[in-house]
């Protein structure tokens, strides 16, 4: 049996995540998911790709959503922690994400002098509006509020530990789960209170890549595509800069993706909402064939 060790939430895109005991699954993903965004002035997304500073800032936002904090994984930089009620009332302004066009809701020029200053650049913080409307592709359709795409990435521990086998291959130290920022990460049960791990299938490497319908907890998730990594994965999360060419290196040497780059997790859409618990069962109710 597999059950979910870890749930993290990303309420700012491209910034921290937060780990939690349990949260509710929206249509859109773990509660307050990626319903912040960084843009520009112009309002064009900002992430790590070309901002990783992002790692650094540690947002949490309330319970109901309508607070929300900006901290400073860098105490010795003076910035202070800032605290902001959001804003869902204010006009709407167009945001570009991957070139497409949706709105957002400018949280005003506190937060975004917040930003500017601790990014270097100019930057607004926009949320997603409550009649966001945003259909998202893959097998499963479904939505999301600013992720890249599916609204739930999903990567287990076997994964990771192939990887950093892989890793020692090539005389390279292992890498943070938090590399490839998940919502759901899933492992074996201990077996028999021993401590060890069953052989059940989240101890097969990539088998995220095979579910096509789960049941967790009281949710449902529905497969939508494997998840194509990008130089996000370069970036230390807890230095704020690029670390050097793993793990894309070693992964393009066994896990390219025949649509195009290389791919490591996989991406769901929400069929049916629920409660998340650190401890649930991930109970398979289809498999497929991995993509390849």
């Amino acid at each position: 049996m597999a059950t979910v060790v870890d749930l993290i939430t990303y309420p700012v895109k491209g910034c921290a995540g937060t780990s939690v005991d349990s949260t509710h699954l929206t249509p859109a993903g773990l509660a307050h998911d990626r319903s912040f965004m960084v843009v520009s002035v112009d309002g064009v997304y900002r992430t790590q790709r070309r901002d990783p500073r992002l790692a650094l800032v540690l947002p949490t936002v309330g319970a109901d959503g309508s607070r929300l904090t900006l901290a400073s994984a860098e105490p010795e930089s003076g910035h202070r922690a800032l605290h902001l009620d959001v804003t869902t009332s204010t006009p709407r302004r167009d945001v570009d994400l991957f070139g497409a066009t949706y709105q957002g809701i400018d949280q005003g020029d506190e937060a975004a002098a917040w930003l500017t200053d601790f990014l270097g650049t100019p930057s607004r913080l926009v949320r997603v509006p409550p009649e966001h409307d945003r259909k998202t592709d893959g097998l499963t359709p479904g939505t999301s509020g600013y992720a890249d795409s599916s609204a739930v990435h999903v990567l287990s521990r076997a994964s990771l530990a192939h990887l950093h086998t892989r890793l020692a291959e090539r005389g390279a130290p292992p890498l943070a789960m938090d590399r490839f920022r998940p919502n759901i990460v899933i492992d074996s049960l201990p077996e028999g209170g021993r401590g060890e791990l069953a052989a059940g299938w989240a101890a097969e490497p990539h088998a995220e890549d095979r579910i096509r319908r789960a049941t967790v907890g009281a949710a449902e998730l529905g497969y939508t595509k494997l998840a194509v990594r990008c130089v996000v994965t370069l970036v230390d999360q807890e230095a704020g800069a690029r670390g050097g060419p793993e793990p894309l290196r070693t992964l393009a040497g066994y896990r390219r993706f025949s649509a195009g780059g290389v791919v490591f997790g996989a991406k769901f859409a929400v069929v049916r909402p629920g409660k998340l618990s650190v401890g649930d069962e991930v109970a398979v109710e289809e498999w497929g064939d991995a993509e390849t």
